[in-house]
């Protein structure tokens, strides 16, 4: 009995880095990517909270070095001087408040951690950091961790430029350069605890766990040695020993000498081949049809659901950084993004995260984006732009803010209703017009051919008459958009036109009129 006891314990351990701890009935996580703290705290009370939204992936809140050449790139974020709580985003005050505001609304707060390595090699000298912070990427020096040169793994990458050159070869891919970052020496207990120190004051302020960055980079039993020191989340919002989400970044889509099953037991794992082909069958290229995905997640050996973190795109791969190229779906394609969106959120595989994008000015030259280095809107300074509310609930200024689009703000509540529900009542036509329903909750239907669906299908759900999420949504009683009858069988008719803006249609159990 004793012996059962400590294995059930330690399960639940072990389990706890899986769970986005989330509050009961909300499931999704949104990627305000690059959003201002402030933006951040009134998105939680004022949408984010009353749409049923889980949590908020938030960009690096550490200091970073602040680049002129090209100015100021998105990507300055994830070139940390020190574990300073400032960033272009917000002061460690406004942090803060965020964080307290939209735990105090239910909505959690997942921290993008960068701590495999520091600034590039060629950052330089001086104090232009997000807080003012003196450091030296040449001498390897950043005084306000502090750490030094023995503190990064020079030494020990054996390549003649110091940068990972052969991605097959493990050593190389783990104890060097990541294109010049300066690699931190993980191996050393100095390091970790500093690292665990970073992690453990975002604990204290209330966040619910973290997306680690550049884990493929790190050696698994590092990220241990790491993890095993994070405290307990804040109990003014969780229960007694709550431990943090833990979600990491690993690219693996195969030919690789590093698979992300070598991270499964530390937390779950960012599945890129989802974002890879989705996009490949929704835009069915290489004779891929929407009647393939009956055995969707595993069956297309993907990892294992519990394990896995899914998306349609991400801050990286939205502009041909990483894994998937062409295929992968973005707000730029909308028509074909928001079913995408639709299916995943309807699909019981994974911790689903939906990404809120800014626009920038793309130019396109042999197949390459040359302005995808592009940071959010800023003002002439540098400083990040406010997110306007349009009276549509729309965003403004260059913020895109798909999680606000109907269609996707709708499947997040789906999901929401569905959430443990049975993958049931599949339906396809060989081709690209597919349904399928979650148990007794919700149905939905996909038209991703060049002609009309007209089709009547068994739902599973009550009879009655429903509202579809997708051209509208229920509204005090009355539904703004088409209407579906379920008969007291459970069987209904769909039509959707090939033309239609969006060709699918979606209904639950808490949209019924």
């Amino acid at each position: 009995m004793k012996l059962f006891l400590v294995l059930a314990a330690f399960l639940s351990v072990c389990w706890a880095q899986y769970n986005p701890n989330t509050q009961p009935g909300r499931t999704s996580i949104v990627h305000l990517f690059e959003w201002r703290w402030a933006d951040i705290a009134a998105e939680c009370e004022r949408y984010l909270a009353p749409n049923g939204f889980g949590g908020v992936q938030i960009s690096p809140p550490s200091e970073s070095v602040v680049l002129s050449n090209p100015y100021r790139p998105w990507w300055e974020r994830y070139q940390p001087i020190s574990y300073n709580l400032c960033s272009r985003s917000g002061t460690a005050s406004e942090l803060k408040d965020m964080v307290t505001r939209c735990n105090n609304v239910g909505v959690r707060i997942y921290v993008d951690a960068v701590i495999n390595h520091m600034s590039g090699a060629t950052a330089g000298s001086g104090t232009h950091s997000s807080c003012g912070t003196f450091f030296n990427a040449a001498a390897r020096s950043f005084p306000s961790v502090p750490y030094s040169a023995m503190d990064f793994n020079d030494g020990k990458c054996r390549t003649y430029s110091g940068d990972i050159e052969n991605y097959n070869d493990i050593y190389q891919v783990r104890d060097c350069r990541l294109v010049s970052l300066l690699d931190l020496a993980l191996e050393k207990e100095y390091v970790r605890g500093k690292a665990a120190d970073y992690l453990n004051s975002l604990i204290d302020i209330g966040v619910a766990g973290f997306r680690v960055d550049a884990c493929k980079h790190m050696w698994p039993g590092d990220l241990n040695a790491v993890y095993s020191r994070i405290k307990p989340l804040n109990t003014k919002w969780f229960p007694s020993g709550s431990k943090a989400f833990i979600y990491q970044e690993v690219i693996d889509l195969g030919g690789e000498g590093i698979k992300a099953s070598e991270y499964f037991g530390l937390g779950r794992v960012t599945e890129f081949k989802y974002s890879t082909k989705i996009g490949i069958v929704f835009r069915k290229w290489n004779g891929e049809k929407l009647a393939y995905l009956r055995n969707w997640g595993e069956g297309w050996a993907f990892m294992p659901s519990d394990r896995a973190l899914v998306f349609v795109d991400n801050h990286d791969n939205q502009r041909g950084h990483g894994p998937g190229g062409d295929s992968v779906l973005t707000f730029w394609d909308s028509r074909l993004y928001k079913m995408a969106s639709g299916f995943m959120l309807a699909h019981p595989y994974g911790v689903t995260r939906v990404m809120s994008s800014f626009r920038w000015p793309r130019y396109i030259e042999n197949g390459k984006d040359k302005n995808d280095w592009v940071g959010p809107p800023s003002y002439s300074d540098g400083r990040t732009k406010p997110v306007p509310i349009n009276p549509d609930s729309t965003c403004g200024d260059g913020w895109v803010c798909e999680h606000r689009w109907r269609q996707i703000k709708n499947m997040v509540m789906f999901r929401n209703v569905v959430n443990g529900q049975p993958f049931s009542n599949w339906w396809d036509n060989g081709g690209n017009q597919v349904a399928f329903g979650r148990g007794n909750k919700g149905f939905i239907v996909f038209n991703n051919d060049d002609w009309n669906l007209d089709v009547t299908l068994q739902t599973g759900l009550p009879a009655g008459l429903y509202c579809d999420v997708i051209s509208g949504q229920e509204d005090g009683g009355r539904c703004t958009g088409s209407q579906i009858s379920v008969e007291g069988d459970g069987r209904a008719r769909f039509q959707i036109s090939n033309t239609a803006e969006d060709p699918f249609i979606a209904i639950h159990v808490n949209a019924k009129l």
